[in-house]
């Protein structure tokens, strides 16, 4: 039975190769994946333990707060005298401090270059000492004097700067000129991603970040023998609480943890991939249901000449394996070029990450090969079941059709159980609370995939009306090649249905990621609209990245400026748990609405040195009263007495402040290294060309900060959901691409089962061209169906998640034009899976078609 399995497969190679793209692609999904993401975290682990060469153990600033994630959140290092301390110890062999901060770099246009979120590193080197420095000098030499730096080599080539090049550097002030030293390079990482690198010698350092006599980190190596871990207990008492020590190992081991973003980022693209191949098997089980009904006199003949069921279904397995088997091979290597396409995909959005050399690694291998196989073997089971009850006397009759099976009566009650179930799954991860994350999670997971298998199932009941509702255009423009095609697809409403189903889950997907999408901008929309009242608005040039709050008092002194309020932003501990803290100053309720449910727009300015505010739920749950007293604790270890003079309403959608909000100049003394998120501007006249030019002039030598008046800020402020959006529609096209395959297949495999059929069509006059037209047609309604299907539950799963959402002020919106847009690709879906087949049904002998059997 393998021989006839593989003749089997032989003698269709189109058929095979067609049913094989679906997995191909799927698992190149999965492959590309996991090739992407160990390059990236090997590139990170690279990064970190090459931070550390020739380190036995690492001196670092510590943070009270332990999930700390601001840039505020800095300590500002740790006092000098620890290094001379350290040094001191027996069992120490060298030990160096640096400094470790972040600079911005400013190219030759005047703007700081984009890093997309990634850090704008800034290192202290000590050109006489090399033996801790993981910097590699590409040209030039390590910066000696205050007015020198050096920069990495991607931002070199990219800003076209060479050594002896006066280049501009942003720290904690206006920027600053310096020349062009030497251009360097992360060890052997091959690429930093979007991250930049400043280079100064440590007094520089240490001056530019206000950090005289202080160290962000110390390096330290043992003598001889002595273990890592010794030598960390030896240093662990000479430290202040400012400071921490960990052995080499596991200070790489922790940097390696707070990069976890590559994980979820792994997992989400798992989970595209996961969508592929559901997607692929349906095209799988419905590619192997036909051959098998086309080959029954086939099977038959095998069961006449003594081959037992258990045969039958073996052959129609092997095939299964055999396809399922070399398309997970073809895609595992696919893997490669498409975990570059994932990689540019992901840049062009500015999630550029570091990467070292390409890692495959044979948990890649592995997952790739069993998952493609297992999924092809699982969507083969039914159709090879049906296989074996094909009766021996079919052979001798023509247009035999399969009996059903002796569970057939349970079909519909059990495609109603399965989307009930999944419904249900659905309405319990999303609205009950008290759940954990991971319960949550996997009850929406198995709802939707129960959700789309009982969708899948119950759309051969509804083929009949909506194929003679989408399909009645055609008769209209196709006239009679029209007629039929309606026909053709009403035939067999369950082969119609599931190739349909493939290209609905697609579509489902991409409508519900629409509607989400709509309705969290037209969110952000309005509460930008109802929070912001300002005439400007000043951010950094991506929109999110905290920035120095320098230009905030050169703001302050221009002539017509009546209200400037910049927003700190960091982190701190207030009542046990970690919280984002505001720091405003007078002005901040004349550029931002608060509603106030206890205090005015006077509270503000009232607040003094120990003063807060908080949101009113926050301090409803925490018990605390107007005239209350809490302690917020800082990242520094300082703790801070504030008491309660006001609280207000967050405005439902994206939170205006942190859940604690201080002054500002109390903020500043307590948070080392203040960064604004925001700063508003009032300035007499409103937002004017001359005022804007006014502004414009003035914060001309802050190149890390962007001017924007009150319409661009809220559209800048939705730009990252548009690209996240974009990003989500590629890797959803994966899905609608094999849906395609799907329904070429099925097409294919129908023109081959209507052989005298289109024979007969064309003797009794039909031309060429009406075949094709009638192909096309037939295609163009099944996508339709796929599509309205898809756009149907597409509504109800966005639905169910914008009423999930709605306490965050998150509503559900149509978004029209997409609507409009899917189902248009739909019909140019249609059209482009019926070229193939249309060609090759056109192109059938009329005498052997008629022949056919």
């Amino acid at each position: 039975m393998i021989r006839v399995a593989l003749k089997g497969l032989a003698g269709r190679k189109l058929r095979s190769a067609l049913t094989a793209l679906a997995i191909v692609l799927g698992v190149a999904m999965i492959s590309g994946t996991f090739i992407l993401t160990d390059t990236i975290n090997k590139g990170f682990t690279t990064i970190f333990t090459e931070s550390y060469k020739n380190t036995s153990a690492v001196i670092t600033a510590h943070s009270a707060i332990s999930n700390s994630n601001s840039g505020a959140a800095l300590t500002g290092g740790f006092p000098a005298s620890v290094l001379d301390k350290v040094q001191r110890l027996p069992d120490v062999a060298a030990a160096a401090g640096s400094i470790t901060d972040t600079a911005k770099l400013v190219d030759r246009n005047g703007h700081t270059f984009t890093t997309h979120g990634a850090p704008a590193l800034a290192f202290s080197v000590d050109p006489n000492d090399q033996r801790f420095n993981p910097l590699t000098l590409v040209a030039g030499h390590f910066p000696t004097t205050s007015s020198e730096v050096a920069i990495d080599k991607a931002a070199a080539d990219k800003a076209h700067f060479k050594v002896g090049d006066t280049i501009r550097v942003i720290a904690r002030g206006p920027e600053k000129s310096f020349s062009l030293a030497g251009i360097v390079k992360f060890g052997s990482v091959s690429s930093i991603g979007s991250a930049t690198i400043a280079v100064f010698d440590l007094n520089t350092a240490q001056q530019l970040f206000n950090k005289q006599g202080k160290f962000d980190v110390v390096r330290v190596a043992a003598k001889g023998n002595t273990p890592s871990s010794k030598l960390a207990a030896q240093i662990r008492p000479l430290l202040p609480s400012t400071a921490q020590v960990r052995t080499v190992s596991a200070q790489v081991k922790q940097e390696t943890k707070n990069v976890g973003f590559v994980g979820i980022i792994q997992k989400i693209l798992l989970g595209f991939g996961g969508v592929a191949l559901f997607v692929g098997a349906f095209v799988i089980f419905n590619t192997i249901s036909i051959t098998v009904a086309q080959r029954m006199r086939e099977l038959a003949t095998l069961r006449t000449i003594g081959a037992s069921r258990r045969q039958v279904m073996a052959s129609v397995l092997a095939e299964a394996l055999i396809i399922g088997l070399l398309a997970s091979v073809v895609g595992l290597f696919l893997g490669f070029g498409l975990a570059v396409g994932l990689d540019k995909l992901m840049s062009s959005i500015g999630i550029d990450l570091p990467k070292s050399a390409t890692v495959f690694a044979t948990r890649t291998i592995v997952v790739s090969l069993v998952v493609g196989t297992l999924i092809t073997l699982l969507s083969a089971i039914r159709p090879a079941i049906r296989a074996t009850r094909v009766p021996p006397i079919a052979a001798v009759r023509e247009g035999a059709e399969l009996p059903p099976g002796r569970l057939a009566f349970l079909g519909p009650p059990f495609k109603a159980l399965v989307a009930a179930a999944g419904i249900g799954l659905l309405l319990y991860g999303f609205f009950v609370h008290g759940i954990g994350v991971t319960q949550r999670l996997l009850a929406m997971g198995v709802g939707a995939f129960l959700l789309f298998i009982g969708v899948a199932l119950i759309s051969a009941w509804l083929v009949r009306p909506f194929a003679s509702v989408l399909g009645w255009p055609a008769t209209k423009i196709g006239g009679s090649a029209g007629r039929l095609a309606r026909a053709n697809s009403i035939r067999n409403p369950g082969r119609t249905a599931s190739t349909a189903a493939a290209l609905m889950i697609g579509i489902a997907l991409v409508t519900s990621v629409a509607v989400l999408a709509s309705g969290i901008r037209n969110t952000i929309h309005s509460t930008l609209s109802r929070t912001f009242i300002g005439d400007y608005a000043v951010t950094s040039p991506d929109g999110f990245t905290p920035f120095t709050p320098a230009s905030e008092k050169a703001l302050a002194r221009v002539p017509g400026v009546t209200a400037v309020s910049g927003e700190r932003v960091g982190d701190g501990k207030a009542f046990g748990k970690t919280v984002q803290v505001s720091g405003v100053n007078a002005d901040v309720a004349k550029v931002i609405h608060i509603d106030w449910t206890q205090g005015s727009n006077a509270t503000p300015a009232q607040l003094g040195a120990d003063g807060a505010i908080l949101e009113k739920t926050y301090a409803k749950h925490r018990h605390v009263g107007i005239g209350g007293r809490f302690v917020l604790q800082t990242p520094t270890g300082k703790k801070v007495d504030l008491v309660l003079k006001g609280t207000y309403v967050a405005p439902k959608g994206p939170p205006a402040f942190g859940a604690v909000i201080m002054p500002q100049r109390t903020f500043d003394k307590v948070y080392p290294q203040p960064t604004n998120i925001f700063q508003f501007v009032n300035i007499r006249g409103g937002a004017t060309d001359a005022n804007t030019a006014k502004l414009h002039s003035v914060l001309s030598a802050f190149p890390d900060v962007k001017l924007q008046t009150e319409s661009q800020f809220r559209k800048n402020q939705a730009k990252f959901i548009n690209q996240l959006l974009s990003l989500l529609y590629v890797l959803l096209a994966l899905s609608v691409i094999i849906s395609l395959f799907g329904i070429v297949n099925t097409l294919v495999l129908t023109v081959f089962e209507r052989t005298r059929e289109l024979g007969m069509l064309r003797a009794v006059g039909m031309t060429r061209r009406q075949v094709r037209r009638m192909i096309r047609h037939e295609s163009v309604i099944t996508a339709l169906i796929g599509a309205a299907l898809g756009i149907g539950l597409g509504f109800f799963i966005a639905f169910l998640v914008t009423q999930a959402l709605k306490k965050d002020g998150i509503g559900f919106a149509v978004p029209t034009v997409s609507v409009l847009v899917f189902v248009i690709a739909a019909i140019v879906a249609g059209l482009l899976a019926a070229v193939l087949p249309a060609r090759r049904a056109a192109r059938l002998n009329v005498l052997e078609a008629l022949q056919y059997e």
